[in-house]
C-alpha cells in the first residue's frame, strides 16, 4: 500500500501492535514485570512518531539521526530534571502565578539541549531548529507522561483503564503542547540568526518564548478546570499547532528556495 511507504506510519503501527500485545500479556499473566514496558511504550509511541513524521515531512533536513536522537533523549532527560528541581524549589512561593511559573520553567528547560546545537553552529537552517526543538520537547513529554502514568497507576490501585487513559490523552495531545511550543521558539531563534548572520536575542525571539510560556500556562489552566471551560484547552492546542505548522511551511519553502 502506498500509505505504508511513510516510515512514521510504519513506526506507529509497529509500536501500537507491540503495545497492544504487551498489555494483553500483562492482563493474561497478571505479571507486574510488564507494567514498565506498557508505560514506556505508551509514553514514547506518539512522541517518537511525531519526530519521525517531521523528519520525513521535510526531507532536506541537514540533521543526521544521531544528533536528533541525542537531543530527544538528553534534551528530554535534562529538561525534566531541571524543570522538576526548579518547580519544587520555587513554585511553593508563587501562589496564583504558579502555572505561569511552570510554563516559564518548562519552556526554558526544554531549550537547554537545542541551544547546545544552536551555539555549536553546525546546523543552521530554520528547519534544523524546528527539528531540534521538537525532538527535545517530545523527549520531555514522553518522560513526563511516564511519571504521570506511574502516579495514576498507583493512585488507581493498579487500574489499567486509568493508565491507558493517561497514556492516550497525553500522547495524542503532546504534539499540540510541548512540541508546538518549543518548536516555535527554536524556529524563530534559528531564523533570526540567519537574518542577522550571527546568534541574536531580539524582540522576536523573546516574543516567541513568551508566547510559548503563555500558551503553556493557558493549557495547564484550562486542563485543571472542570466542565465546558476545560474545552478551551482544545482551542489552545489548535492555536499551538497552527503556529508550528506555519513555521514548518516557511522552513520548507526556505529549503526549496
Amino acid at each position: 500500500m502506498h500509505i505504508l511507504r511513510h516510515r512514521w506510519l510504519r513506526i506507529f503501527i509497529a509500536g501500537l501492535v507491540l503495545l497492544y500485545f504487551t498489555e494483553r500479556v500483562l492482563v493474561t499473566t497478571s505479571n507486574p514485570n510488564f507494567v514498565p514496558s506498557v508505560i514506556l511504550l505508551g509514553a514514547f509511541l506518539v512522541p517518537v512518531v511525531f519526530v519521525a513524521y517531521l523528519y520525513e515531512r521535510l526531507p532536506d533536513w541537514d540533521v543526521p539521526v544521531g544528533p536528533l536522537a541525542t537531543c530527544f533523549l538528553w534534551g528530554g532527560a535534562v529538561g525534566t530534571l531541571v524543570a522538576g528541581t526548579l518547580e519544587y524549589d520555587l513554585l511553593q512561593r508563587l501562589g496564583v502565578f504558579a502555572l505561569l511559573g511552570v510554563g516559564f520553567i518548562e519552556e526554558g528547560a526544554k531549550l537547554i539541549f537545542p541551544l547546545v546545537f544552536f551555539f555549536a553552529g553546525r546546523y543552521r537552517s530554520e528547519a534544523s531548529g524546528i527539528l531540534f526543538g521538537v525532538a527535545s520537547a517530545m523527549g520531555f513529554a514522553a518522560l513526563e507522561t511516564m511519571g504521570y502514568a506511574f502516579v495514576t497507576l498507583l493512585q488507581s490501585r493498579g487500574s489499567l483503564g486509568a493508565l491507558d487513559e493517561v497514556l492516550l490523552v497525553r500522547g495524542l495531545m503532546s504534539p499540540a503542547g510541548h512540541a508546538a511550543w518549543t518548536g516555535l521558539v527554536c524556529a524563530v531563534l534559528w531564523r533570526e540568526r540567519i537574518k542577522a548572520g550571527h546568534a541574536v536575542l531580539n524582540w522576536r525571539v523573546v516574543a516567541a518564548f513568551l508566547t510559548a510560556v503563555v500558551l503553556h500556562a493557558l493549557w495547564d489552566t484550562f486542563n485543571s478546570l472542570q466542565g465546558g471551560v476545560a474545552l478551551l484547552g482544545l482551542v489552545v492546542a489548535l492555536v499551538s499547532l497552527i503556529f508550528l505548522a506555519r513555521r514548518v511551511r516557511e522552513a520548507d519553502r526556505a529549503l526549496k528556495a
